[in-house]
């Protein structure tokens, strides 16, 4: 990995954001896990523990329904398919089994989307055991299918066990995986996120109320799920709307479902309302730059594809920190918009912007003679770089 200075412009803006006037008290979660996110720029606004291993519960079902709604936006299910109730599905998720149920008849038949809807407004266990069944065969394979994909999102400090979320030992997640999942969910699915801001959903002639607090509060919520985690205490991930701004939040280990609502309000006030904003770079713009091995120039622009944007809060001033990491030299030819870094920005000890970052230009492949140069080069480089490993250190010695 190599890291890299950034464009004149960032520093100056990182530079007028250290300065500030007297700092404010600082803002402290009750929870034990907390983070909000902003969802346009995915800057860090709040974290406490983000990466600290705890119970998904319930909210395992996010990554239920995110592998259904894939299967549905690529056509490989269709919202009028139907899936057969199992005995077990029944037994063990049914409402008889004391959890979360969307009242499943034993050996009845329902359509994907009825079963999409009793997983995230009714958090039904019965509901995520049936499409888990229809579409991998049983909990154990869909659960193989549901680590594969939080791999491919990357939500890397994640291990799921089955897909209602019930409680296991070995099953964790953390709050940035669920808020990167979160987010995930509500970019690439547009047709069928409307389904965690409904209200309300009956049936088998049974009146089911959204188990997300945040729809009934004035906050602009439209998702996504609560979870009652039995090893953790209560817990929530949410996303709400106030002035076109879009918030996440992730939280886990309140006490009662009472400290989660006001947590969330607590949460989402201090995300919408504490802070200033400012744009370091727009979509497009050059970050920085990456050398390049073998081509015609020997570096390439690094840009991204979406607004650079930081967050700092009011009355508070901070140490910025940016630098940009990336696997380097690039070996041309360098294709335009291929993956090459990440731009990373910490106020005082949190990372609270991991962009990625694309090459703005195509570089072709050099002419023989800069390509001999910069392998004379390398191999000189890495000559050096073989010698002094074999001295031995010289501290203190004449």
């Amino acid at each position: 990995m190599r890291s890299i200075g950034l464009s004149f412009a960032l520093l100056v803006a990182c530079l007028s954001l250290s300065a500030g006037p007297a700092e404010a008290a600082p803002f402290a979660a009750n929870a034990e896990v907390a983070l909000v996110e902003d969802y346009d720029s995915g800057a860090v606004l709040y974290e406490k523990n983000a990466d600290v291993p705890t119970p998904p519960a319930s909210t395992a079902k996010l990554l239920t329904a995110e592998i259904i709604f894939r299967e549905l936006k690529e056509g490989r299910l269709h919202l009028d398919d139907v899936y057969d109730v199992s005995e077990k599905a029944w037994r063990q998720g049914g409402a008889h089994a004391h959890g979360a149920a969307m009242f499943l008849a034993l050996k009845s038949r329902a359509r994907i989307e009825d079963l999409l809807r009793g997983l995230i407004i009714q958090s039904g266990n019965d509901a995520a055991m049936v499409l888990a069944e229809g579409m991998a065969g049983s909990e154990e394979a869909f659960a193989q299918l549901m680590n594969k994909r939080a791999a491919e999102l990357g939500m890397t400090q994640s291990y799921f066990t089955d897909p209602r979320g019930k409680a296991d030992p070995a099953e964790h997640t953390t709050a940035r995986d669920m808020a990167l999942l979160a987010a995930h969910v509500i970019r690439d699915y547009p047709d069928y996120y409307h389904y965690f801001g409904e209200k309300e959903f009956t049936w088998n002639k049974i009146r089911q109320l959204n188990r997300n607090p945040l729809l009934t509060m004035d906050l602009g919520a439209d998702g996504l799920k609560a979870a009652d985690v039995a090893d953790g205490g209560f817990g929530l991930v949410g996303s709400a709307v106030q002035d076109g701004a879009r918030l996440i939040v992730v939280m886990y280990g309140l006490k009662t479902a009472n400290d989660r609502v006001d947590e969330a309000r607590q949460l989402f006030g201090y995300g919408f309302h504490s802070f200033d904003r400012r744009t370091v770079f727009e979509a497009g713009a050059t970050v920085g730059w990456a050398s390049v091995y073998g081509g015609k120039a020997g570096e390439v622009p690094l840009v991204s594809d979406r607004p650079i944007v930081l967050y700092v809060p009011h009355g508070e001033s901070g140490k910025i920190v940016a630098k940009i990491v990336y696997v380097g030299p690039l070996t041309a030819p360098v294709e335009k918009g291929q993956d090459a870094g990440r731009l990373k920005i910490w106020r005082d000890e949190m990372l609270v912007v991991d962009a990625p970052l694309k090459t703005g230009a195509y570089v072709p492949l050099g002419g023989l003679t800069s390509r001999a140069l910069d392998a004379g080069i390398e191999l000189a480089g890495g000559a050096l770089r073989d010698a002094l490993a074999r001295i031995p250190a010289m501290t203190g010695r004449k």
